[in-house]
């Protein structure tokens, strides 16, 4: 028999915090799972969800407070998971994420007597995403913009995101208002009706461009004109405005067609010097100032030479390659999605350089055929998924004898798994850099040093 129930009322401490950021309290050895909650407290909690090994529970009353709680910016925040660490010091948050790669060091990689550095921060933590992408719906009987409740898809209306640059939050509200002023109708996820699906909004960090992307569910949006004039007016700095239509019955936001229904179809922004053109659908990093200390590390940790030969797999849009261009002798980049590559070669010529080829494929499978026209690398920068590397390109790679193996990644317990793969092929890890890349959430990405070992 299990030692809670579902809507107890319990006074219990926590000892703990799970990857996620929510506090760890246990009942005779049961853990209970518990949003804004930090190691140290003792509060009292209601009982939400009892499964077999776990449950899970929301505060009621802080009895104890930790050294490291702040105050809350939004509770909304931590129940759509947006801001779900708001309520931790900055200061700890990048010490809860310095000891989840230690973690995984010790418990995956086998690797306990590697140092993981200090988690590099921002200066300030709040308003850094350069892009959003809010769904609407209706919610009693008016358009709403916000975000889902954390594992369902009730919208909770939200105007300020916290983390969102505050000019991309401004523009969601003056897109709201002018399609709530033409009674455009917001889409019905269950029935498949209505129209706006997305409100997507991208700002240029450096330029101070905007763009903004209608979803619909179909091609027609009805007084178009009326409503794009409306928009240009309510946001006089925008410079594109997009429609995306996506007529499938799915959670995928972006559908293929696209059309430009005002100004230019992408915007330009900056990224450690380089310029690069961001259409509707391409990927660019979300924190511009943070993706520029996670590349500048990772350029560090290479230590890169006039004469070398560097391959960066999982090139995306290219903005490695392109960043360390005119440090090397030549960039080969490659990526699996199409598009991607056709932004990384428009991206090359905007910024005249000439010394990058980038091919699409998979990485497992152009890695061996460059290996065959004898394409040799000093130096592997690898920046893939959240799932990490296959093995077969671990082992094509590693038996490419480069000198330095440059791991960029956004999960650290893949990036564990794979280094220790790299430990048994001959490369020893010497450094390990966490970035701060979303404050405010547990996210954290990793750089990793690999060298050959004699």
């Amino acid at each position: 028999m299990l030692p809670v129930s579902k809507n107890d009322r319990l006074v219990v401490d926590i000892i703990d915090l799970t990857h996620e950021g929510r506090g760890v309290a246990k009942v005779d050895g049961y853990p209970i799972f518990i949003e804004n909650a930090l190691p140290g407290e003792q509060v009292k909690i209601h009982v939400m969800k009892v499964g077999k090994k776990f449950a899970f529970a929301k505060v009621l009353e802080i009895l104890t407070e930790s050294e490291s709680r702040v105050a809350l910016e939004d509770e909304t925040l931590i129940r759509t998971g947006i801001a779900p660490l708001q309520h931790m010091s900055y200061e700890a948050q990048l010490d809860f994420k310095q000891k989840q790669v230690e973690n995984v060091m010790r418990k995956v990689a086998k690797m306990p007597e590697i140092e993981v550095l200090p988690t590099m921060g921002m200066e300030d933590p709040t308003h850094y995403r350069n892009k959003a992408q809010i769904p609407v719906r209706k919610i009693e009987g008016e358009l709403e913009t916000g975000f889902y409740r954390r594992n369902s898809h009730d919208l909770v209306p939200i105007e300020s995101f916290y983390i969102q640059d505050e000019v991309i939050d401004k523009a969601v509200i003056a897109v709201r208002d002018v399609l709530r002023q033409f009674n455009i109708k917001p889409y019905n996820e269950e029935e498949n009706t209505g129209l706006i699906r997305h409100i997507i909004v991208r700002h240029g960090h450096y330029t101070g461009e905007l763009m903004v992307v209608l979803v619909t569910r179909v091609g027609k949006i009805f007084q178009g004109d009326k409503v794009v004039a409306e928009i240009v007016k309510a946001l006089p700095n925008v410079t594109s405005i997009i429609q995306n239509i996506n007529g499938d019955q799915t959670n995928v936001i972006l559908g293929e067609w696209t059309r430009t229904l005002y100004g230019k179809d992408v915007i330009v922004d900056e990224l450690l010097g380089k310029r690069y053109e961001i259409s509707a659908k391409s990927f660019f990093q979300v924190n511009t100032k943070q993706a520029e200390v996670l590349y500048q590390v990772a350029i560090d940790f290479a230590d890169l030479q006039a004469t070398d030969t560097v391959i960066d797999a999982y090139c995306g849009t290219g903005t490695i390659g392109l960043t360390i261009a005119d440090k090397v002798e030549h960039v080969y980049g490659m990526e699996i999605v199409p598009e991607a590559i056709k932004d990384a070669k428009r991206n090359q010529e905007i910024n005249d350089v000439e010394n990058v080829t980038f091919q699409v494929g998979a990485a497992e499978y152009v890695l061996p055929e460059w290996q065959e026209k004898g394409i040799e690398a000093d130096v592997i920068i690898v920046d893939p998924p959240r799932k990490g590397l296959k093995e077969s390109f671990i082992e094509t790679s590693a038996a490419m004898q480069p000198e330095k193996i440059v791991y960029v990644s956004c999960n650290p317990s893949t990036f564990a798994r794979d280094v220790k793969i790299y430990a048994g092929l001959g490369y020893q890890l010497d450094k390990v850099q966490p970035v701060d890349m979303f404050p405010q959430t547990p996210h954290v990405e990793v750089v990793g040093l690999l060298t050959k070992m004699n």
